[in-house]
């Protein structure tokens, strides 16, 4: 993948290039960088143009700025896509990458082909009591870094991901997180119960995997309720991170996804 950095910004992002092809984007989750989506990457590039990014204070994107939020994440990629003249993209999100896909498709509706969240929440209804527990989650985790990031990283990798090979590779990506990138994650709250839930234009679908945590259970069980005709997916024999822990499943998932949209995706929903 070609390498670049969009202008005045941290952000650096990715690009795999093919002609007359649909844009799929990828988003990553905390702590780790766009190489998260490397299996993804390698099966989906010749079929489609790939740009992926490294968030904020992830990977190599750490040149900040006083006023540099994690806040700008929207605009920042409408302005790489404005850059590379992508009219429409798929976008897909994991984790802290699915409050991010959902802030961009609430701000740029009209730029989004597909959008896919997997290990997140519907952030226009997070509901203030599953909020909370997430709060003090995170808080405990990052108390965690402050003493040491492999600690943080040993314990974080247990809960992102499920298999022994997706722990592994999460593991040594964290250790790579700068702890005064924390700061940026600050403001994630900016991005929660803000908007309004329109009509969307474009297929959605959600999901996780059967071992992650109760609560994102839960948060897929009530999102898919509260939009019923979205697609729902538990992976098997995945965590968190369902695109690592079952690289196969999710790879096949999206393919269906992208080529059908809302229409056969019926034995996948919960």
């Amino acid at each position: 993948m070609e390498q670049y950095r969009l202008d005045e910004t941290p952000i650096v992002y990715y690009i795999s290039r093919r002609e007359k092809a649909e844009w799929v984007l990828f988003i990553h989750a905390a702590f780790v960088n766009h190489n998260m989506y490397r299996t993804q990457v390698d099966y989906f590039q010749d079929k489609y143009n790939i740009l992926t990014l490294d968030i904020i204070g992830h990977g190599k994107s750490t040149k900040t700025r006083k006023d540099d939020s994690i806040s700008n994440m929207s605009a920042w990629i409408c302005e790489i896509l404005k850059k590379e003249k992508i009219r429409k993209i798929h976008i897909v999100g994991i984790s802290l990458g699915a409050v991010l896909a959902q802030d961009f498709a609430n701000r740029y509706p009209e730029a989004v082909q597909s959008l896919a969240c997997f290990g997140g929440y519907d952030i226009n209804h997070f509901d203030a009591e599953m909020q909370k527990k997430n709060s003090i989650s995170q808080m405990l985790m990052m108390l965690k870094a402050i003493f040491s990031i492999k600690w943080f990283a040993k314990s974080n990798m247990k809960i992102s991901a499920y298999t022994l090979q997706a722990q592994r590779d999460f593991y040594e990506m964290n250790i790579q997180f700068p702890k005064k990138s924390f700061r940026y994650l600050s403001s994630l709250s900016s991005m929660v119960n803000v908007h309004q839930s329109k009509q969307r234009k474009y297929p959605l679908l959600i999901g996780c995997g059967e071992h992650d945590i109760p609560m994102e259970l839960s948060a897929i069980e009530t999102w898919k309720k509260n939009e019923p005709q979205c697609n729902a997916i538990i992976f098997e024999n995945a965590g968190h991170c369902v695109n690592m822990d079952a690289p196969k499943n999710f790879n096949s998932a999206m393919a269906e996804f992208w080529l059908s949209g809302n229409r056969n995706l019926k034995e996948m929903c919960l």
